[in-house]
């Protein structure tokens, strides 16, 4: 029985090794994914007050395109949320980016490093209740990360970024303005992309 089970653990990985071959390879390759991970923003401070935030989970998923063996293309969008000492904040991120991946044949781990653009749109819930909105905002994101391919269509994915952005303003509903929202922060998460062809 022992003897069995090994023989079919070795078939299994010898099938498995077989099918990545070459997985590292997305030139030409139309992929999605799907992230979740965590959220580090940066503390709201003015001249009238320092607002500590917490962190939060982020969530969300996108599409990613190989343009050759080393360059691809990706559209994400994802979601925040997290609390701070004055309200809860949410940020829904819109990003185009590009990545630099350090692809080599028949090697399942593939590095890779990232910039782009991104467009927050932020909203604020006050504790007392009142009705604020939050600027819209462009930023600029890099990352660094990590494929790994179980197989020539799935890989496993982990990413740290770190996103820059001007700060929002936050005005009440008759318009005043009431304070200010840095919408920077640093994120780690780790998903499955699936690629099509």
């Amino acid at each position: 029985m022992k003897k069995q089970f090994m023989v079919a653990c070795l078939a299994a990985a010898v099938s498995l090794s077989a099918g990545t071959a070459g997985a590292d390879s997305i030139k030409g390759k139309l992929g999605v994914t799907g992230k979740l991970g965590f959220l580090v923003p940066a503390d709201n401070r003015s001249d009238s007050f320092h607002n500590s935030t917490d962190t939060g989970l982020v969530g969300g998923g996108g599409l990613i395109y190989g343009i050759d063996n080393h360059f691809a293309i990706e559209l994400e969008g994802t979601r925040t949320s997290f609390g701070s000492e004055t309200g809860d904040f949410g940020v829904t991120d819109i990003s185009l980016g590009g990545q630099y991946r350090f692809a080599s044949p028949n090697i399942h781990l593939v590095p890779y490093l990232g910039a782009g653009l991104d467009v927050l749109v932020s909203d604020y819930s006050p504790n007392d209740g009142s009705l604020q909105d939050v600027d819209t905002k462009a930023g600029v994101h890099l990352a660094g990360g990590v494929d790994y391919f179980l197989q020539r269509q799935l890989a496993l994915t982990a990413e740290l970024r770190g996103l820059l952005a001007p700060n929002a303003a936050i005005n009440d509903r008759f318009g005043n303005h009431v304070g200010n929202f840095d919408p920077s922060n640093f994120s780690g998460t780790v998903g499955v992309r699936y690629f099509f062809n």
